[in-house]
């Protein structure tokens, strides 16, 4: 006669195949967030804008710990539009380092940092849009779509 394996503690219970419920990821909403996280949402679009409120996308690589090279590949841009001052201040380079530097601020929230609001940018599969990652997506032009399936996410929808 076989026992069956002991599977009390969290680590035995994931061995053992049972689910071990977990913190559930949650973006804050309007509604919810405290004036410190308000605050440190401010920062983070602070510390990526330029004193002209464009934004800068070496101050974005630095706080990402990235190279231009990569920011522009991630964005889906040349690295010139991110590397030449000419170029960066361009109304189609800024909409696409917008939009980016929105879809972090909105996954920062419970990512945790910056870069991994990144990690998940760049290597999160999305159900709802054919497990492309959000990076496919804004290269794609589809950057508003990705924003409204994180605040449907934020209020409780399905993802």
């Amino acid at each position: 006669m076989t026992s069956a394996p002991r599977c009390r503690s969290p680590q035995r219970r994931r061995s053992c195949g049972l689910v071990v419920p977990g913190p559930t990821p949650h973006i804050l909403t309007s509604n919810e967030a405290t004036p410190g996280a308000i605050m440190s949402d401010m920062a983070f679009l602070d510390e990526t804008s330029a004193d002209s409120g464009l934004i800068a996308a070496d101050r974005l690589s630095d706080l990402l710990h990235i190279t231009r090279a990569e920011l522009a590949t991630a964005v889906g841009l040349s690295r010139d539009s991110v590397s030449k001052s000419t170029r960066v201040g361009s109304p189609a380079t800024q909409a696409r380092l917008r939009d980016v530097v929105e879809i972090i601020n909105r996954v920062r929230g419970w990512a945790g940092t910056p870069q991994q609001a990144f990690a998940w940018y760049r290597s999160q599969p999305l159900p709802s849009f054919g497990d492309q990652t959000a990076e496919a997506l804004v290269k794609e032009g589809r950057a508003e779509a990705v924003k409204r399936h994180l605040d449907r996410i934020a209020v409780g929808g399905y993802a």
